[in-house]
Order: C-alpha cells, then sequence, then structure tokens
C-alpha cells in the first residue's frame, strides 16, 4: 500500500498534516506500526473542550471536558487574547512526560496539507486571518510532538473505521452543531480530494434560503456573513430562528410548551427536546391540529425543526443528486445527539416531500437507505485524534 493512502475500515490511518505535506489523500499506517502507548487527545469545539487518553489497542480512556474560550464567553477579549487561552489551556492539559504525542481535533476551516486554521467562526466570530495553531503550541511546549485535523475529519476517520461501512463506495459524514461542516471519504480509493486551499465540505458558510411558516427569513452568520447556512441550522441558529420565531408571533410563542418551558427557566436545547418528546406523546406525528385547521400552539417546536432542516436538507439533496456514489450521509454532532429521531424525521420529511427527479418516483426508499444519524460515540473526533496522531508517529 503506498502512501497516501488509509487502510479501508482500519482505526489506524490519518490525514496528512505536517507542514508541506501537500497531500489530498490518507497517509498508510498499518496496525503493526510502532507508537506512543498513551496518547493526550484533545476535541477543541466552539463551546467545549474535552480530554482524554488514547490508545491503539485501548482506546479512549477517562474524559474529561471544559469550557472553550470562545468570543461568546469572553466577548471583550481580542482574537489574540482567545487564541493565547487555547494555547495556554492545551499545552496544560499535556503531561510532562517522555516524549509526549498530542493528538487534537479542532473545530475549524483548516488547511488539511499543513494544518494552518484558517477560520473558526463559532471561537473566533468573523476573524478569519490564518494562525499557525501548531506552531503556536509549539513554541510554548517544544517538547510535545503536535497533531492537528479538522474536527470533521476526526469524527470521519472514526465512523469510516466501522465494519459495517467496509463496503461502501463513498461516505459523507456532516456535523451539525455550535457549527456546520461535512467531509466525503473515498474509501475505494481511500482519500478525502481537497481544493487548492487544501479545503472539503465547508457546507456551514454557503449561502441558503430559508423560511420560517412561510415567510423568507434572513439571519447573520457567527462569520458576520448573512444567510449561511449555520446561521439557521446549527445549535446557535436554531434558537436564533427561535428568537425570530417568538418576535414574530409572540401570542402563540408564550402559549407554546416550548415558550412555557424557556420562560421558566429551562435551557432552549433541553426545552425544545422536551416539547418535541411531549408532542411525540400526545400525538404520533408530533403535528397537532387546531380545530380550524391551522397549527395548534403545541405544533410550534415542530414548525422550528422544520425551519432549521430544511435547508440543510436542501444541501444533502443536491450532494445524492450530484454523486450517487454516496452510499451512506452520516449526521452527528450536538444537536442532531441532542433531537435523536426527531431531527432525522425533520430531515426526512423534506426528502420525502420534494426528493430526487424521478429517483424518488423510482426508488422511494434510495434516499431513507442513506440517511443515517449516529448514537453519541460512534463518530468521536476524541477517537478520531488519537487515530491521527497514531498513525503519523
Amino acid at each position: 500500500m503506498s502512501a497516501g493512502t488509509v487502510p479501508q475500515a482500519s482505526p489506524d490511518a490519518s490525514p496528512d498534516t505536517s507542514p508541506g505535506g501537500g497531500r489530498d489523500t490518507l497517509p498508510d499506517a498499518s496496525p503493526g506500526g510502532q507508537a506512543p502507548a498513551d496518547i493526550t487527545v484533545f476535541d477543541v469545539g466552539g463551546t467545549h473542550i474535552r480530554r482524554a487518553v488514547w490508545q491503539r489497542r485501548g482506546g479512549l480512556g477517562t474524559r474529561t471536558t471544559h469550557p472553550s474560550p470562545s468570543f461568546k464567553r469572553f466577548p471583550s477579549a481580542t482574537v489574540a487574547e482567545l487564541q493565547d487561552m487555547m494555547v495556554r489551556q492545551l499545552c496544560a492539559g499535556v503531561p510532562h512526560t517522555p516524549a509526549p504525542v498530542v493528538g487534537i481535533s479542532f473545530g475549524a476551516a483548516l488547511d488539511h496539507r499543513s494544518g494552518l486554521v484558517y477560520a473558526s467562526a463559532p471561537l473566533w466570530g468573523e476573524h478569519s486571518e490564518p494562525y499557525d495553531l501548531r506552531a503556536a503550541l509549539t513554541a510554548r511546549r517544544p517538547d510535545v510532538r503536535w497533531h492537528i485535523v479538522n474536527d470533521v475529519t476526526a469524527a470521519l476517520l472514526h465512523a469510516a473505521a466501522a465494519a459495517e461501512r467496509s463496503g461502501h463506495r463513498k461516505v459523507l459524514l456532516a456535523t451539525i452543531s455550535s457549527g456546520i461542516a461535512c467531509r466525503v471519504l473515498d474509501q475505494r480509493q481511500r482519500r478525502i480530494p481537497v481544493d487548492d486551499s487544501g479545503l472539503q465540505g465547508e457546507i456551514g458558510h454557503l449561502p441558503v434560503h430559508a423560511e420560517l411558516l412561510r415567510s423568507t427569513v434572513e439571519l447573520t452568520c457567527d462569520c458576520g456573513r448573512p444567510g449561511h447556512l449555520a446561521a439557521y441550522a446549527s445549535g446557535p441558529g436554531i434558537a436564533r430562528l427561535a428568537d425570530t420565531l417568538a418576535h414574530r408571533e409572540p401570542a402563540r410563542w408564550a402559549a407554546s410548551r416550548l415558550g412555557r418551558l424557556t420562560a421558566g427557566g429551562t435551557a432552549f436545547e433541553t426545552a425544545l427536546r422536551r416539547a418535541l418528546d411531549e408532542q411525540d406523546e400526545q400525538d404520533g406525528t408530533g403535528a397537532q391540529r387546531g380545530q380550524d385547521g391551522r397549527p395548534g400552539p403545541d405544533t410550534l417546536a415542530a414548525d422550528l425543526l422544520d425551519a432549521a432542516t430544511a435547508p440543510v436538507a436542501a444541501v444533502l439533496r443536491t450532494a445524492l443528486c450530484l454523486d450517487p456514489e454516496l452510499d451512506e450521509v452520516v449526521l452527528t454532532g450536538g444537536v442532531v445527539h441532542g433531537l435523536g429521531h426527531h431531527y432525522r424525521r425533520a430531515l426526512l420529511g423534506h426528502l420525502t416531500r420534494e426528493g430526487l427527479y424521478l429517483t424518488s418516483d423510482r426508488t422511494p426508499d434510495w434516499l431513507h437507505r442513506r440517511i443515517t444519524v449516529t448514537a453519541p460515540g460512534e463518530a468521536d473526533s476524541l477517537a478520531g485524534a488519537g487515530i491521527a496522531a497514531g498513525a503519523s508517529t
């Protein structure tokens, strides 16, 4: 097997993130290769930093979670200050052992050939000045061998290692969390293609059309641009849609279960899931109607989720139309895990109502068979960071 490939369905490969790597493929790492017994791994997201120790044979050990130093948590801090906080926090989490090795799954748009971080809207907002995270980490802890991959790539590495995906031609993994992105892995060529900037799948910043209760809505993304997918469908985006809904229909919002829960102090994410669960209990379809046929107050949570998933469905519909070799679209991330079956049902509802021309009529289950939702731990960026670092040592 030549360099630039990854063993199919093997947990021992990673993207090349060495400076000047210049690859759009994944390097070979045979299961018998040598790797440190313990690798410290981090998963850096817009909300939390997760840490664990990964072993090639034993997987992940005990995990810890701490808040991320993001612009929302420290609104008065400059981006340089936020980045310095990040570096200090990561370095402090690495033990002072001989020749420590660290794998980092980083929630940002980065060059997959060099690891240069371009931007991270959930962490740094509108800032888009390239940042050499590896250089900053090395300057503070030169004793550490740092390996950095994008968090979606890390999650895809872990998910693609599952035996049931070994026969797939291509796998698309999309994460819906504080940010949105996807990656496509060609299992036959064992590569994740990238463009001239070392990027692939930054769908969260694609312009989309969004509607709320049949009226167009335009919201601003964390990156500062209006109308991006993440502005409506990420965790913060859904909260923005909820605020817009409350403003447009205050009486309906106040009377709804979601409105009452949030007014009572329940966190929005928890309140949304509870409202959707209660709708299911009252009506198996989650679609109660008032006596006049108009949506009743208790459909508000479902209407909100319907609005948030519509642009996601549009992007996935286009992807599947353009590339029928996508054998599975794996959905993961905090929003997907938090909403569970509600999320998949809402997404498939759009794809059922507006599917693929002719294909959806001739093969009605073609789309449904390809859309899967992971359970927590099935596409774990922490494990992927360990796989990446283990393969690069």
